[in-house]
């Protein structure tokens, strides 16, 4: 359980500096993704019969490029929901300025929905109202469901591709490096990787860790099987 100290300055500088959604998300995309991919290319050529080199080119080259191409749809998705953001601001700016009556009956609408009623609505009404930075933070938040803060596409992108290629190398040690059994020590490490990103991945959830790492090991497992059933059917 987290815990946070609850001081007047605490919880002013806490409130006031929200941490935003930080890049968890993108970080357990970008590593599972890398994970998966990486050696479901590796169990369907493996499946098919082909050599160790085969394996570590086409390994090397999902690597590098599918993790670049998650980067930037990643890096293009929160690109577009920033200017989203920035339009609806802008929509919502336009709007108290031509209709300032009609935008401040939807600010009492909002904080009544949270619970405020009769004099205490009013003056907070009328205090954010005065407030035009105040009043379109509160329209984004009531109107759109959008929080204050903004999501910052260049580091979800690059989070993406370091997590991708992280997690992607790993299947590969094996053929690299030139072990006996190198498909079955390619599959135990990958195995172990899904394991530890879902244990990892708890810290953050209500879930176990062993019920988060169970997850995530069926859902890579299962790409896996997938591509290894797929590459045998072309065995040479």
């Amino acid at each position: 359980m987290s815990e946070h100290a609850h001081t007047p300055q605490e919880i002013a500088k806490r409130i006031g500096t929200p941490p935003g959604r930080g890049v968890l998300r993108d970080a357990v995309y970008g590593a599972i993704d890398g994970a998966v991919t990486t050696f479901a290319i590796v169990a369907g050529v493996a499946g098919a019969g082909l050599s160790p080199f085969v394996i570590v080119a086409l390994g090397l080259a999902n690597v590098l490029a599918d993790g670049f191409s998650m980067a930037a749809a990643n890096y293009s998705g929160t690109k577009a929901e920033l200017d989203n953001r920035h339009r609806l601001r802008r929509i919502e700016e336009g709007h108290i300025r031509r209709f300032p009556e009609g935008e401040r009956l939807e600010v009492r609408e909002i904080l009544a929905q949270k619970g405020l009623s009769g004099e205490v609505l009013s003056q907070a009404t009328d205090a954010i109202t005065r407030d035009r930075e105040k009043w379109i933070a509160l329209m984004m938040e009531g109107e759109y469901g959008l929080g204050s803060i903004d999501p910052h596409p260049a580091i979800s992108a690059v989070t993406t591709f370091v997590s991708f290629l992280i997690a992607g190398i790993l299947p590969l040690i094996p053929f690299i490096i030139g072990l006996e059994n190198a498909f079955t020590t390619s599959a135990a490490m990958t195995m172990v990787t899904f394991s530890a990103i879902g244990a990892i991945k708890s810290y953050w959830s209500l879930s176990p860790w062993w019920r988060s790492s169970l997850e995530t090991l069926v859902i890579g497992g299962a790409a896996a099987t997938i591509a290894y059933v797929v590459g045998t059917l072309f065995q040479v």
